[in-house]
């Protein structure tokens, strides 16, 4: 607790400089409250289920993210923080960490291998030279709608690459959502590929990502998240691409006054745990947390996708000229892109592809 020491001077003089102050302080507090109803997440549910037993024992996780507290994905892990405190009668305390204060997603990823931290939520793009198949959340265009998304990620398919991911010291238990990526730029709108040719776009340290930018005739420059504010800021790249809720969060409309909505990539998070972590949780406290990773990543899709619309309406309310393709805008992107999925199909493997191609037809019909 604070202690405040009283001042010994007059109060006197002082009287006009308090009402002044107070005054202020209620003009920043309806503002603030303002600003706060504007970007309000939905209330993180209760929590159902009963109390797990565990061994006796008390744990300790750290569970380290990339973005901001302002995110979806901090939204989503405050819920598992909660469902897991609860449900294990608090002999499980979560740590949350959020803006990469314990490092980036390679950084985490590569510590739960050294088992120095305990959880992260990585977005799949920078794991892919781990897991080449991850490349296929990269393929652009390839999942034209959250739901076949979701039916893809909480099928057989998403549920054999989480068996797939739990090698390499790491244990993957859940997805949740980065969502749709879209760009931005600080020269010009973009409607078409050749609006591209030149610009710098900051891309994760990802081949296919390099691949998609290069061949739409941009120059993709990768770099760490941490690092792309003060880049776009400082005008060492020109461009990047995340989707609303992260461009908002980490206020890159404030350097970036062009977006054009491409929807061009999906990305989920996988939600990982140190396996050197896992293995000292009894059983019943590693189903709490595949659990609790399946709750999260349900309740942080809900969140990501009721904020995206209003998000980008925000965006737009503050001044971003943002950009809407047509289908036929996004066809032209579309074939230009093909080569990609011809360059990457072996080393991505074709049925995997095919098998995500047809879960799209299926919906659609």
């Amino acid at each position: 607790m604070t202690t405040i020491t009283p001042s010994h001077r007059s109060t006197r003089p002082r009287a006009r400089s308090s009402l002044t102050t107070l005054m202020a302080a209620a003009v920043l507090s309806l503002t603030s409250l303002s600003a706060v109803a504007a970007t309000e997440m939905p209330p993180l549910p209760d929590v159902t289920g009963d109390v797990v037993k565990g061994d006796g024992n008390d744990y300790n996780i750290k569970f380290n993210i990339g973005l901001t507290q302002s995110s979806a994905q901090y939204r989503g892990l405050e819920y598992f923080k909660k469902i897991v405190e609860q449900r294990s009668d608090n002999h499980i305390k979560v740590q949350t960490f959020h803006s990469a204060q314990l490092g980036d997603d390679l950084q985490s990823v590569s510590a739960l291998q050294a088992g120095t931290l305990d959880m992260t939520a990585p977005s799949t793009s920078p794991m892919v030279s781990m897991f080449p198949q991850f490349a296929v959340f990269d393929l652009p265009f390839l999942f034209p709608t959250p739901e076949i998304a979701d039916k893809v990620l909480d099928g057989d398919i998403g549920q054999q690459m989480l068996k797939d991911a739990s090698t390499k010291g790491l244990v993957a238990i859940g997805w949740s959502e980065n969502g749709y990526r879209q760009l931005t730029n600080s020269e010009h709108a973009v409607t078409s590929p050749a609006d591209l040719d030149g610009l710098k776009v900051r891309t994760m340290q990802n081949p296919i990502h390099l691949d998609i930018w290069r061949t739409l005739g941009a120059n993709p420059t990768p770099m760490s998240f941490a690092e792309l504010f003060t880049a776009l800021e400082q005008g060492v790249v020109d461009g990047q691409e995340n989707p609303w809720i992260t461009i908002e969060s980490s206020k890159f409309n404030e350097v970036q006054p062009y977006a054009t909505e491409t929807n061009h990539v999906y990305t989920p998070f996988i939600t990982l745990v140190s396996e050197r972590t896992w293995k000292r949780l009894p059983e019943s406290y590693q189903q709490l947390l595949r659990d609790a990773a399946k709750q999260m990543g349900d309740y942080e899709r809900h969140v990501s996708r009721v904020m995206n619309d209003q998000i980008k309406q925000e965006l737009k309310d503050d001044g971003m000229k943002i950009t809407e393709l047509t289908p036929e805008q996004v066809a032209v992107f579309q074939k230009d892109l093909a080569p990609v999925y011809d360059d990457w199909r072996e080393k991505i493997g074709g049925d995997l592809i095919d098998r995500i191609r047809a879960e799209s037809k299926v919906d659609s019909k």
